[in-house]
């Protein structure tokens, strides 16, 4: 098969394997300036619509859609952030009182399991409730340790950290805003005729797959996020907007949905002996469940032209070779490699 390749497939595939040790090793220090250019891509046709609608030149347009961008990232921001810290802050102090209650709750379960279990060997019943206790204490000694001072304070002292890749994350936005066209251009200074009209063409094709999978997803989240909204105003009123916009980008995720904020939620009721409310939850995450597996299907294969297990398999893949953004960037680079092969960039009609 090898010796049918060209030298310009060669070099091809020699740069694609460059990249990808490139990417393993840079990618995880990278994520500002990644978010910061995928960020330009999809601000850059707003930028246009600017350009052209009110005549003005790519500078004044890019500071224009900068600081709508700037604006509104920083009232909803300051809403989220405030909303986290205050019900973090809210459940820090209110975990001592959480392991008081399951204490509680196991000592009632031990007594009913003393009496359910009377006419059963005294070894099953001893064995089985030293197991229960381990759990428990685990459990108790895991909350201690999570939010004992040192632990906060560590986690307090990352924040200069973060605020250090928000300040490069939006100085790289800016610049790669104005920096775009000249980017294209470079590139394809470097390329033939025929090359530059497959990357076009490639080109138009992941801007379609990408921004219709976006579009879709975002309107199934808005369906996600007001079913939630209700739900939870009518289960748990004062947690109602935070944990709804969590649910609501927790579920922009493919695969893991609402289920993994929902799910644990609904068993800490249970346990907590508040039947009713787990019974609430468990009943509002299958609901929300349902609308995401009823819509996901059609989405991934009209908008995004994957399969669902071609998209797990490219979340996973992405997710241990590159970290949370992996979990992201897999399915694209699948979508990225099925339109080279749409636009006749990489041949794979081959057999063995």
């Amino acid at each position: 098969m090898f010796r049918y390749l060209s030298k310009r497939q060669w070099i091809l595939i020699l740069l694609s394997v460059l990249l990808i040790l490139i990417g393993y090793f840079i990618l995880p220090v990278s994520v500002p300036l990644i978010l910061a250019f995928i960020t330009a891509l999809f601000l850059n046709p707003s930028i246009r619509w600017v350009q052209f609608r009110f005549r003005l030149n790519r500078k004044v347009s890019v500071i224009i859609i900068f600081l709508l961008f700037l604006i509104v990232l920083s009232v909803i921001g300051t809403y989220v952030v405030t909303r986290v810290v205050t019900q973090m802050i809210n459940f820090t102090e209110n975990a001592p009182s959480y392991v008081t209650q399951l204490n509680a709750i196991f000592a009632q379960w031990e007594s009913d399991l003393n009496r359910f279990t009377k006419d059963l060997p005294k070894e099953f019943v001893v064995q089985l409730t030293q197991s229960i206790k381990d759990n428990i204490d685990a459990l108790s000694e895991l909350v201690k340790d999570r939010f004992r001072i040192n632990k906060i304070a560590s986690a307090a002292a990352q924040v200069p950290q973060y605020l250090v890749s928000l300040l490069v994350y939006m100085i790289a936005l800016f610049l790669f805003m104005l920096e775009i066209p000249r980017l294209k251009t470079m590139v394809y200074e470097h390329l033939t005729d025929e090359t530059a009209e497959k990357v076009q063409f490639m080109n138009a094709r992941l801007a379609y797959v990408i921004l219709g999978f976006l579009k879709a997803q975002f309107l199934v989240s808005i369906i996600i996020f007001v079913v939630s909204l209700v739900g939870l105003l009518i289960i748990a009123p004062e947690f109602a907007v935070i944990m709804s916009l969590i649910i609501w980008i927790i579920d922009f995720i493919p695969i893991i949905g609402s289920i993994i904020i929902l799910g644990p939620w609904a068993i800490y009721m249970f346990l907590a002996g508040d039947i009713t409310a787990g019974t609430q939850l468990s009943v509002l995450a299958l609901l929300l469940l349902g609308i995401r597996r009823t819509v996901e299907p059609k989405v991934m294969g009209r908008h995004i032209g994957l399969s669902p297990l071609a998209t797990l398999i490219g979340m996973y893949i992405g997710l241990q070779l590159f970290g949370v953004i992996g979990f992201v960037l897999g399915p694209l680079l699948v979508i990225a490699f099925n339109s080279a092969k749409e636009a006749g960039i990489i041949k794979w009609d081959f057999k063995i």
